[in-house]
């Protein structure tokens, strides 16, 4: 799995995942290039043999105080072995590097598996959007993460793990391990088992300027 920024070169392989990802509504092409040709935002890649496997986008402003995940699209052949994870935090991250203190998405209803994810960051519930998906009717989740607590744990998490890594090195005196190495975190799971989101409230607050979201495939 690589991770770097999408560029113009990448916007035939992004459409096809994205019509597949999301047939009923998909961006159209000039859409997306315009996404990708934003300077308020980020668009990631996940590249494994040439191939694109997944990308995602979060629209964060410099200097702003909120963020927003507009879209994450896996393969379907690719699901369940952490891609989605490694895109979701590479956003977040750019969009903490940008000044941002709070992300926000939308998730459809029907899409369990994204919802789970995105509790399990440590995303809540705070409220919903009628049948905010056409043609499906399908109702949107809005879902708000405090992005400086998620950097502020997630690094000394990052901490804790180069101090077990250290723990567990090689003993260059004897050549053999201080212990098995056990790796932290969930590994090779998009989803994780999480709580049950927070319940909403019976209004939405009004839409951001990022009004294009959709939820994770």
């Amino acid at each position: 799995m690589t991770l770097r920024t999408a560029t113009a070169s990448d916007l035939d392989q992004i459409m096809a995942l994205e019509r597949a990802s999301f047939p009923s509504d998909a961006w159209s092409d000039a859409m997306m290039a315009a996404e990708l040709d934003s300077p308020h935002g980020r668009y990631v890649v996940d590249i494994e043999a040439g191939q694109l496997r997944g990308y995602g986008g979060v629209r964060a402003v410099e200097g702003g105080a909120d963020a927003d995940i507009q879209t994450i699209a896996i393969a379907a052949d690719a699901r369940g072995k952490g891609r989605g994870r490694a895109l979701l935090h590479e956003l977040l991250t750019s969009a903490r590097e940008r000044g941002a203190r709070e992300v926000f998405l939308e998730v459809r209803a029907d899409n369990p598996v994204a919802t789970a994810l995105y509790v399990s960051e440590g995303f809540v519930e705070i409220a919903r959007r009628p049948h905010y998906y056409q043609p499906d009717g399908v109702d949107a989740v809005v879902m708000k993460l405090d992005l400086v607590g998620w950097a502020a744990a997630r690094g000394s998490s990052d901490a804790r793990g180069s101090q077990n890594r250290a723990n567990f090195a090689p003993n260059p005196g004897n050549g053999t391990n201080l212990a098995r190495v056990c790796e932290l975190g969930e590994p090779g799971a998009d989803a994780a088992s999480a709580p049950t989101a927070a319940p909403a409230p019976s209004a939405a607050p009004a839409p951001s300027a990022a009004s294009t979201q959709k939820g994770w495939c």
